[in-house]
């Protein structure tokens, strides 16, 4: 019997041939060759500063600590950070200096560390966030994602994320640029699930902040309720009331959408909200979080303008930083 271990599916050699998303595009990112993410293997940051406009359990009073990164590997046409998405604003970062931004964010009074859609760059992550920790880092890490991960790469990621705040966009496939997204975002939520079981399951502290547990997310589309509630049947399925549930009516058709016209160049309407919060009521959906109406999405999306991204790296001593 052969007592050879399986690969690390994040080590540093996981560029030569990436892999690390659902895509499995081979491109030689550590060769300089973009992926289907629109990223080599040079870590890429557009944002790192407080957010205030995530749920409550991520934001609380403070803000959450978000690190928006550059590049995403599934590419929604009505995506509202398309600067970062799929034109590729970022600026070029170190593992350490990534590192030093959570540690920094911290300092500041973050509730959380949020890395925003990270996970095509995950080797570096898992690497950052072993440093942050090793330098004192004390808050739960929330991995932000689209939901179409690989549940190799999430499960591989158990002892980094403590919080998976993960999106279920569609129910079917035909809706998305990933005809496999429905799949694939199940199995990664299964894996999610193993993950926080693994860890003793959610948690939340005194004053309402998660520090460990899964929330998903679902952003209801205009014209597309039924599929929305298809949605939240599979969610059910998988994880019950061991997920929270996120419900979202901001979606705001971007310039694309407008031109092309259809259901995704309006706005959701109440009723459409409306049957979804039902349905999601009538599952058993224990912890619901929701929006008032009148939510435009372009009001949560903060400027990508490189704020927080330069700066020093951490060292042998964590650079000090002012509270």
């Amino acid at each position: 019997m052969s007592d050879a271990r399986p690969a690390d599916p994040l080590a540093a050699s996981a560029y030569d041939a990436c892999e690390l998303c659902p895509r499995r595009c081979r491109a030689r990112r550590s060769q300089g060759r973009a992926g289907r993410c629109g990223m080599t293997s040079e870590l890429r940051v557009a944002r790192s500063a407080l957010h205030p406009w995530e749920e409550p359990p991520i934001s609380g009073e403070s803000g959450s600590g978000a690190i928006f990164f550059s590049g995403c590997p599934l590419g929604c046409v009505f995506c509202q950070n398309h600067e970062i998405s799929g034109e590729g604003f970022g600026v070029a970062v170190s593992a350490r200096r990534l590192a030093q931004m959570m540690l920094e964010l911290q300092a500041q009074g973050a509730l959380n560390v949020n890395l925003v859609t990270p996970l095509h760059f995950s080797p570096q992550v898992r690497e950052a966030v072993g440093l942050a920790r090793e330098a004192g880092l004390g808050l739960p890490v929330v991995c932000n994602t689209s939901g179409y991960e690989l549940p190799e790469v999430v499960a591989a990621l158990g002892g980094v994320v403590d919080v998976w705040l993960t999106d279920f966009k569609y129910a079917d496939g035909a809706l998305s640029g990933a005809p496999d997204y429905p799949e694939v975002a199940a199995s990664a939520l299964e894996a999610m699930l193993e993950s926080l079981r693994a860890a003793g399951g959610r948690e939340v502290g005194s004053d309402g902040a998660m520090r460990r547990g899964i929330i998903v997310r679902h952003l209801v589309l205009p014209g597309h309720a039924d599929d929305s509630c298809a949605v939240l049947d599979r969610v059910w399925e998988i994880a019950g009331n061991e997920a929270d549930l996120s419900v979202m009516n901001q979606y705001t058709p971007n310039e694309a959408c407008r031109r092309a016209g259809g259901d995704l160049a309006r706005a959701v309407t109440d009723e459409e909200y409306e049957i979804v919060l039902c349905h999601a009521d009538d599952l058993g959906f224990e912890r619901i979080w929701w929006q008032e109406g009148g939510t435009v999405s372009e009001s949560f999306v903060p400027a990508f303008d490189a704020t927080g991204v330069d700066g020093p790296e951490l060292g042998p001593t964590p650079v000090a930083q002012a509270v």
